[in-house]
């Protein structure tokens, strides 16, 4: 083989891995939900107790649809920042949590752990960004809706409700129609 047939050979292999990457891309996406939940004021320390967020909407049709795909299309979504921000009360932050770990929930799908933060310090101010499993929770974004469990367990008295923001951002990667 001459030199400019293995030029052209090699030009041609590293164009048609760098279109797949390219391909890829467009068939992956990221979805973000908000929702809140409350703290409630606590009579112990180092138990766990849970707190539930809201029904949550997937939209996952809907979210399917803006990035050209559908639900029989998706392969994965998996959860890739999850977010904890306190807005109230206004003088308080987190130190009060010793560890809190985040579990997903859709009617007729087991409860899965999906995030958690562990040790968390006494400084830490009013945002905590989880460590995510990795899992692929595609079964749970296809359902109508879902719901955070947040067991959190505490490592000193609070007096008064917390109230959190509570952000997830999910990357979602679909196959490519035709394969």
């Amino acid at each position: 083989m001459s030199i400019v047939s293995r030029f052209f050979f090699i030009l041609l292999a590293l164009t048609g891995i760098l279109s797949c990457k390219g391909v890829d891309k467009l068939t992956q996406f990221e979805i973000e939900y908000h929702s809140t939940a409350i703290i409630p004021s606590s009579s112990a320390i180092n138990l766990p107790f849970n707190v539930f967020t809201p029904d949550i909407e997937s939209n996952s049709a809907t979210n399917y649809e803006l990035n050209d795909t559908r639900k029989d299309r998706i392969e994965q979504v998996i959860l890739q920042r999850g977010e904890l921000e306190l807005t109230s009360p206004e003088n308080s932050d987190f130190g009060f949590l010793k560890a809190l770990r985040v579990f997903l929930s859709a009617e007729g799908l087991d409860e899965k752990m999906i995030a958690s933060i562990e040790d968390i310090p006494e400084d830490i101010g009013k945002k905590l960004v989880l460590e995510t499993t990795g899992e692929n929770v595609k079964k749970y974004m296809d359902k109508e809706t879902f719901q955070l469990r947040l067991e959190t367990v505490t490592d000193e008295l609070i007096t008064r409700d917390h109230e959190v923001n509570v952000f997830a951002k999910f990357f979602v990667d679909a196959e490519l129609v035709g394969q």
